[in-house]
């Protein structure tokens, strides 16, 4: 979770014809499966499409859908571009130890990835909705890698590799039982 606070704004109301100031808030927010799935209700797209940016319209709504505190709707539009770095690189964070190695890291893939996606692959690893749908994104979908390639059958050797490893083999037990072959 990341909490940030709004800060207080001045701005000019002109039915009054007066200066307001508006109070710093204090926002929770949770970068979630949850939270995605409110954002695509309402946009009807993919959150996690990386070929499009988001409007600031469609950023200020997904930090709505994200937060867990209750404030007025008009609270969102004085996130200052301060706010909005920290958010970004909230929602950018791994939130996990685990690493894979680059070069074995699958070809992207032109699959649209939405939030009954994410939720199709939980079913299938018999990963629980509760709690796991209100972690972190990243952190679900490197767990869902993890159980996917745990679960992936192991794959066949090339026959190059087979025979290298096979002289390999022959030359290490050479070597332990003092023979030539």
């Amino acid at each position: 979770m990341l909490k940030i606070v709004i800060p207080e704004r001045e701005f000019f109301d002109e039915n009054k014809n007066e200066f307001v100031y508006s109070k710093p808030q204090e926002l929770t927010l949770e970068h979630s499966l949850i939270s995605i799935s409110k954002w695509e209700s309402k946009w009807h797209k993919p959150f996690l499409d990386e070929k499009r940016q988001k409007t600031d319209e469609e950023f200020i709504d997904y930090v709505r859908c994200m937060s867990l505190t209750n404030i007025q709707d008009d609270a969102f539009e004085n996130i200052t571009e301060r706010n909005k770095a920290d958010i970004l690189n909230y929602i950018s964070d791994s939130q996990t130890a685990t690493w894979f190695a680059e070069d074995k890291m699958p070809p992207p893939s032109n699959k649209i990835i939405t939030s009954e996606v994410i939720y199709s692959w939980m079913i299938q690893n018999e990963i629980p909705f509760d709690p796991c749908q209100k972690w972190h994104l990243n952190r679900l979908l490197t767990l869902i890698r993890v159980c996917s390639l745990g679960n992936a059958p192991s794959k066949k050797m090339s026959p190059m590799s087979i025979l290298s490893q096979n002289a390999s083999l022959n030359k290490m037990r050479k070597a332990a039982l003092h023979t030539r072959g």
